[in-house]
């Protein structure tokens, strides 16, 4: 991948850097809150979510899961997961693509790694001539969970009808004698406009009902960042519950369904 030679001399100072972003942390397990039944009206079926169709020419290709191979790569029950849709093609190629109709898009990741491991890490983005926009290293949560990995309002704008190709990478071998060796997903990011009439139909939707909009126009980065916040604001909900499990099963990540949202809260 176009990012893997840059990386490598980046990471060497990365490692020495004291500084990280800090990722997220667990959910603590509060008292069940009262359902917001303003905020939560009406979504009583399930929501399917309407794939967009990837870009033919060229593919975006990408890599939905991070599994290590060899290296000093800790070995986990489930690998490194990007919560985006994806297509397989014969014989291998697979498309990691998504919608998105902000700016700064927030990124979801089921990340098996914690603050025990002291994985370096880093998320990066560029634009479709594989030039830099943003790089932020991300620190480990303190339990392996879904965590999100917003573009901040300080990085470039996401232009209308551009695609940018973003990474998630964690460095494993630490060795100076050694070159690192990464695990990482990676994916395309598209940004679009919703037509007149759904944006109109957004401003005076509730948030669920906002998700289920997006989710029917194929926009993903919305519709599962709604959800998300849902859940964690509601975490003992069945029917948020079973909408998220729904959500991730429809794009054949179900089995990370059932792992902890981890808060954004620092």
């Amino acid at each position: 991948m176009k990012i893997l030679l840059g990386l490598t001399l980046g990471y060497a100072g990365f490692l020495t850097s004291p500084t990280l972003a800090l990722a997220a942390t667990p959910m603590p397990m509060a008292t069940p809150m009262p359902m917001a039944s303003q905020n939560m009206k009406t979504v009583s079926q399930t929501v399917n979510f309407n794939p967009p169709k990837p870009p033919a020419d060229p593919p975006p290709g990408g890599r939905v899961l991070g599994g290590a191979k060899r290296g000093s790569c800790p070995q986990v029950k489930q690998d490194l997961t990007a919560l985006v849709p994806f297509t397989q093609e014969p014989p291998s190629i697979t498309n990691v693509w998504s919608l998105t109709t902000s700016a700064h898009p927030t990124f979801w990741f089921y990340v098996p790694y914690s603050q025990q491991e002291n994985l370096p890490a880093m998320f990066v983005l560029q634009n479709q001539q594989s030039k830099e926009l943003y790089k932020q290293p991300i620190a480990l949560p303190k339990n392996p969970g879904i965590m999100s990995v917003a573009l901040p309002v300080n990085a470039p704008n996401l232009a209308v009808n551009q695609q940018y190709r973003w990474f998630l990478t964690f460095a494993c071998e630490k060795k100076e004698e050694s070159p690192p060796v990464y695990v990482y997903v990676e994916g395309v990011v598209k940004r679009v406009n919703l037509s007149q009439e759904t944006t109109k139909e957004l401003q005076t939707a509730t948030p669920l009902q906002q998700f289920a909009i997006y989710a029917r126009n194929g926009i993903w980065h919305e519709a599962l960042t709604i959800l998300a916040k849902l859940r964690q604001e509601h975490p003992q909900d069945p029917d948020l519950r079973t909408q998220w499990q729904d959500l991730l099963a429809s794009i054949r990540l179900g089995n990370v369904a059932t792992e902890p949202i981890l808060s954004d809260k620092h």
